[in-house]
């Protein structure tokens, strides 16, 4: 299959390109310049030059492929970028994979597709372009909804593992769960939801692991040598020294576990939970990107 992929030297993308490349498939990666060019190229993918909010430019190559996969979702790009895609493949029921994320669902302790929508502010933004990928005539529009993400060194847990003088800051109490997914095994449904996903339809990718943040800080302290173990702070403090809608994000307390996505794509996460990881100090440095 032809896939058109943005996001492809991201944290998610270059793990989706990477597995897009082991099944066959042929991707053409959506790069803003030269050195990310040269990046998806020796990975195996073609490079086309642009931006996602060239509608010219993402519509040419959209016709062009056989789907497309939106990793690269942003505030600033993702109305052009959507409008140009769903308007390449009306009529065509090509497949169209869009990016939403956990936090849409707000605090549960059970999180399915099913679950109303209670997005916070800092995500507020996903819901006019999710509408229009699901809800899009004559083409497979689906949604993958990642947990918080880890892997590869890389995801939100490092703002544990990068404050940990004086023993591991906890984000508030620590009491609240984070639903997790590896970035391999995310990249795995990416791929499914492309030659599989139905229409309409959103894929929660969550491993089954959801941890608290007091349990992840307590791993960060065993695997990283930290004698002072962990530190609590309010949720005032929280929002004061992250910003009050990243915060307010991380705050939200969420279980989920994939089960969907199990049953209708047979997805098997198969990496090993992030807190095994963590209390083995085999985490290592890498990228922080939010759900």
């Amino acid at each position: 299959m032809k896939v058109l992929l943005t996001g492809a030297t991201g944290y998610i993308g270059t793990s989706v390109l990477a597995r897009l490349i082991a099944e066959g498939h042929s991707v053409t990666a959506l790069v803003r310049d030269a050195a990310k060019a040269r990046i998806v190229e020796e990975a195996g993918a073609t490079a086309l030059l642009g931006e996602v909010a060239d509608a010219a430019v993402v519509g040419a190559a959209a016709a062009a492929a056989d789907g497309v996969i939106h990793t690269a979702s942003t505030p600033e790009g993702d109305a052009a970028f959507i409008d140009a895609v769903l308007g390449a493949l009306e009529g065509t029921g090509k497949p169209f994979v869009h990016t939403g994320g956990i936090w849409s669902y707000g605090t549960s302790d059970d999180i399915t597709e099913q679950t109303p929508l209670d997005r916070p502010a800092l995500t507020a933004w996903r819901s006019a372009g999710e509408a229009k990928v699901l809800g899009a005539s004559g083409v497979r529009g689906t949604v993958v909804a990642p947990g918080v993400v880890y892997g590869r060194g890389g995801g939100l847990v490092r703002i544990l593992t990068d404050a940990t003088e004086g023993g591991v800051l906890l984000i508030g109490d620590g009491s609240q769960h984070w639903t997790s997914v590896d970035v391999d095994d995310l990249a795995a449904l990416y791929v499914l939801a492309l030659e599989s996903g139905r229409a309409g339809e959103t894929y929660i990718a969550a491993s089954g692991q959801n941890p608290t943040i007091r349990e992840l800080g307590e791993a960060v302290a065993a695997g990283y040598g930290v004698a002072e173990g962990v530190r609590a702070e309010s949720a005032a403090d929280a929002r004061a020294r992250l910003g009050e809608a990243f915060a307010d994000a991380l705050l939200l307390d969420e279980q989920a576990t994939g089960a969907k996505a199990r049953t209708e794509l047979g997805w098997r996460p198969t990496a090993r939970p992030l807190v095994e990881q963590l209390a083995a100090g085999e985490y290592l440095v890498g990228r922080i990107d939010a759900p």
